[in-house]
């Protein structure tokens, strides 16, 4: 079963997802890589989100950044938003991820904040997972080492 499913808008955000699978997989969640554009490929994003089985999706894409938002409307699960950098420093698409109307969040990071979307998203599996609570605080103590 896959407890996060990642979804990038183009082929050229693969970096910035396996980033987010990387940090995913150090906790031992899976998580494949979908590539979908909410504008070029729309019915492509619905049908990933609706036969999906998992808990958390991670949604990137830079410019204006609907994927997220569109993946938010269409399931009723936690979505994490990334926006990407490609243009304006990233700014057009952190607004665009972060300013979703009330009734469709978009849990929203950084600008390229992969890696943090991977511990939002494994922090949420947490919740009802104790072995990926424990990874996430075996994580947390060795940063406390630094």
């Amino acid at each position: 079963m896959a407890k996060v499913q990642i979804i990038i808008g183009s082929k050229s955000d693969m970096e910035h997802a396996q980033k987010a699978r990387e940090q995913l997989m150090e906790f031992g969640i899976e998580a494949p890589i979908e590539v979908a554009s909410a504008h070029r490929t729309p019915q492509k994003v619905v049908s990933i989100v609706e036969s999906s089985d998992a808990q958390v999706f991670i949604a990137m894409a830079g410019l204006a950044a609907a994927l997220p938002g569109v993946v938010a409307a269409h399931t009723i699960k936690p979505v994490i938003g990334v926006p990407l950098d490609a243009k304006l420093g990233g700014l057009d698409s952190l607004l665009a991820t972060m300013q979703m109307p009330t009734g469709v969040p978009v849990a929203t990071v950084a600008i390229d904040g992969a890696k943090n979307a991977g511990i939002l998203a494994a922090e949420i599996i947490a919740l009802n997972d104790s072995k990926v609570a424990g990874k996430i605080k075996e994580l947390r103590q060795s940063w406390a080492k630094q």
